[in-house]
């Protein structure tokens, strides 16, 4: 479900997910997540809020990519960073 109100959603593009194992620096920190979120304009995967050290919304912050979509199995949504709401 796609908001087009939201002015974010022109960088939504085919992604492929980097590391599709789990939260790409988790991964490498060794340290453990939540829930993963997959980035719409680039496909890295990161941890979520939940998790200790929210490496998703770090790379939307630094990266400049807002949205994310669950990386859940059996989740189907997609949020906005900069808005704070489901798009």
């Amino acid at each position: 479900m796609t908001t087009l109100s939201d002015p974010h959603v022109v960088m939504i593009r085919p992604v492929t997910p980097t590391p599709p194992e789990g939260c790409a620096e988790c991964l490498q920190l060794g340290t453990p997540w939540v829930h993963l979120r997959l980035c719409l304009t680039c496909g890295h995967v990161g941890c979520c809020d939940s998790s200790p050290l929210k490496h998703a919304r770090q790379h939307a912050a630094t990266i400049g990519h807002p949205i994310v979509e669950s990386y859940e199995p059996g989740e189907d949504w997609r949020w906005c960073y900069v808005d704070e709401n489901y798009v």
